[in-house]
């Protein structure tokens, strides 16, 4: 049931044109031309790329658009690879539709093309596009079934209305992704030059530290210990929480807050490599040599939790070097290829003991590694807070469309609103 004053339509009835592309593969050049090609890998999360495209000639681009050249504003739609992503395009200039794409051009007086937008993103659309698609070896939707999406429509003042409430949501949510991209950026330059002594922090009295970092064998500041727990139940054993490969190849700290894999290990297993706080755990193996030594810090008490195979532990001798510090260090391009050059094999890489032993670094005296952490981690922490806050943005305007596109909340038009 839609609210009085709504109707249900097919989505053809409420557009000037749809427009599917040729059904053919273009023939593109490796140099930048005013022509661009739309695939279906530049339509992503409600936008449409333009600038990540492949370049044709114009008798190319002539071709491709005697269908209809696409215009600012058109909602492309992707019909495979993958189905059913949706962006409005806002620069349309020598801009054609690649294979398994297409595009909606609103009529300007039954609805508002924002107003579609979201409406084909929306959890009801997107199940009619999930039935429309299911069937075949590859999800794909036929160009007739894209016109018969039944849309919920409101008058049209009230699809503008709805699309302006909706479009401020996104604003919100495009602002703090620019906000989360910046912090990243200068996190990244941070610890380009903090880590390296480029930039020197100040010290309790509020002086630049001095003096020269030493050069430093691993071994001399940590423990190296290289688990052989694996993922099996034997009979026997001492049921235990495991932190495997994964858990540190996703994740820059070890919390609780992990779901660790259920294992056992014998109790000398136990003893030697339960982790504790401010162990930095490397990749020590990996089919490629750029996942070698990804780095991951245990920053708070496990109760318990032992390592898994596969994986090394960095235990820092505590008057020495700092865990926090040291995570930091391992994350840098530069560290990571310098473990990668001390991997050892042809189709697995790994990395010995002897080789980890052996790796050496330029540190700073222990109290200056504290202030780079500290500095680094409030970086972080300052980012963790934009993504919790753009992932409540995301939830709240899921939420919302749910409500004002099904009309199970109605939104107010006033009588002097006009179109925007």
């Amino acid at each position: 049931m839609v609210p009085s004053g709504w109707e249900r339509k097919p989505i053809k009835e409420l557009c000037e044109s749809i427009i599917d592309c040729v059904n053919k593969t273009a023939k593109h050049v490796d140099y930048v031309t005013p022509f661009k090609m739309i695939r279906t890998t530049n339509v992503r999360n409600g936008r449409v790329d333009i600038e990540n495209v492949r370049y044709v000639e114009e008798d190319i681009y002539k071709q491709w658009i005697r269908r209809g050249a696409p215009k600012d504003g058109d909602i492309i739609f992707t019909r495979e690879a993958p189905v059913g992503e949706a962006g409005i395009l806002e620069n349309s200039e020598g801009v054609f539709l690649g294979q398994r794409t297409m595009m909606y051009r609103s009529h300007p007086e039954r609805a508002d093309n924002r107003f579609l937008f979201y409406s084909l993103t929306s959890a009801y659309c997107q199940k009619q596009i999930d039935d429309f698609s299911n069937g075949g070896t590859v999800a794909h939707m036929r160009v007739p079934d894209c016109g018969e999406l039944m849309i919920n429509t409101p008058p049209i003042l009230e699809q503008r209305k709805i699309a302006k409430i909706l479009s401020t949501w996104d604003k919100a949510i495009n602002t703090t992704e620019c906000l989360i991209d910046n912090s990243k950026q200068q996190k990244k330059a941070l610890m380009q030059q903090l880590l390296t002594g480029q930039k020197r922090l100040l010290d309790d009295s509020g002086k630049p530290f001095e003096g020269e970092w030493e050069d430093l064998y691993l071994h001399d500041v940590a423990k190296i210990i290289v688990s052989p727990v694996d993922k099996k139940t034997v009979e026997g054993e001492i049921p235990v929480e495991l932190c495997n490969y994964t858990d540190v190849y996703y994740n820059t700290r070890i919390t609780k807050s992990l779901d660790f894999m259920k294992a056992t290990a014998k109790q000398t297993e136990i003893d030697k490599f339960t982790l504790q706080v401010n162990d930095v755990i490397v990749t020590k193996d990996s089919e490629t040599p750029g996942d070698i030594a990804v780095p991951a810090l245990v920053s708070e008490d496990l109760n318990g939790v032992v390592c898994g195979y596969h994986l090394a532990i960095i235990r820092p001798q505590e008057d020495k070097v700092e865990g926090t510090f040291l995570n930091y260090l391992f994350s840098m391009p530069k560290t990571r290829y310098y473990f990668f050059t001390l991997a050892t094999g042809a189709t697995r890489f790994g990395l010995s003991v002897g080789g980890i032993n052996k790796a050496h670094f330029t540190l700073p005296p222990l109290i200056e590694q504290q202030k780079i952490a500290a500095v680094l981690t409030s970086a972080d922490k300052e980012i963790e807070f934009l993504e919790q806050q753009l992932a409540d943005f995301k939830q709240e305007k899921k939420a919302l469309m749910q409500q004002v596109l099904t009309g199970k909340s109605r939104v107010k038009v006033e009588e002097d609103e006009v179109a925007l």
